[in-house]
């Protein structure tokens, strides 16, 4: 009878062990990288950018246009992908900058994932960001446009902090409805009719450009008193000058729900 060596002893069960644990160690990381480069493999460069200018037929509208938030708002650092849910495929990207810092309110959440309203085309667009690389912040300030009674109201922390008579648009040139966000603060002292300018994540719904722009909404004053409670703008909000000077305070990202009361 052939002697078995103390070498052979043993050797084809712990060979095949360890073949299964560098197997089983090469599959874990694999699958792990996988997940932590999914949003690395994302081609940016191919993506379009969600902005005031653009149009991105393919984001997904609001579900809950009239709802209400906490104050969430998030920044992206850099250029980030948005998706149309949680690990679907991307669809556009947004960058950290609009009117100044892009700072978005937060409509929905998943593991891992928040959905964002977008300033992009058409209104009411949403997004859904990866949660790593944002930075958060919580606005207590909410901004509400009534149309039909042509006001407009400011809360903080669900106190009012003012209600005023606003000029809306007029019956061909409405104000959208649904919420959308303050987006950005201008104050441009060529604009004689109101230097300070409060651009919302909204578009008119019947002019695709006005004035060289895009057709922005925006909250605004006028040097002129009859515009207010008159449904006569080309979309935007004219305000009074106390409101717009209490309004310029609030935080980029703040929501602002436009209804028809």
């Amino acid at each position: 009878m052939r002697k078995v060596r103390a070498d052979e002893r043993g050797g084809g069960s712990i060979g095949a062990l360890a073949v299964l644990l560098v197997l089983a160690t090469v599959a874990v990381v694999g699958f792990l990288g996988n997940r932590k480069d999914a949003a690395a493999v994302v081609d940016l460069t191919v993506l379009p950018g969600s902005s005031t200018h653009t149009t991105i037929a393919a984001a997904p509208l609001d579900p809950e246009p009239f709802g209400g938030t906490d104050g969430l708002v998030v920044h992206p650092r850099t250029q980030t992908a948005l998706y149309s849910a949680p690990d679907a495929e991307p669809f556009a990207k947004i960058g950290p900058t609009q009117f100044g810092p892009t700072w978005l309110p937060v409509v929905g959440r998943a593991d891992g994932w928040v959905q964002v309203l977008l300033p992009s085309k058409p209104n009411r667009s949403t997004g859904w960001l990866r949660d790593d690389g944002l930075d958060r912040a919580t606005s207590p300030y909410l901004i509400r446009v009534h149309t039909g009674s042509r006001t407009i109201e400011l809360f903080e922390n669900g106190k009012s902090l003012g209600n005023w008579k606003a000029g809306v648009g007029a019956k061909a040139t409405p104000t959208p409805s649904g919420r959308t966000f303050l987006l950005g603060s201008i104050i441009d002292s060529k604009r004689s009719a109101s230097p300070i300018v409060l651009p919302l994540g909204a578009h008119s719904p019947t002019l695709d450009t006005f004035g060289g722009g895009p057709g922005t909404v925006a909250i605004h004053g006028w040097p002129r008193s009859e515009v207010f409670g008159a449904a006569i703008s080309a979309g935007c909000v004219r305000v009074p000058k106390v409101a717009l000077g209490k309004l310029q305070k609030v935080p980029l990202g703040t929501l602002v729900l436009i209804d028809g009361k």
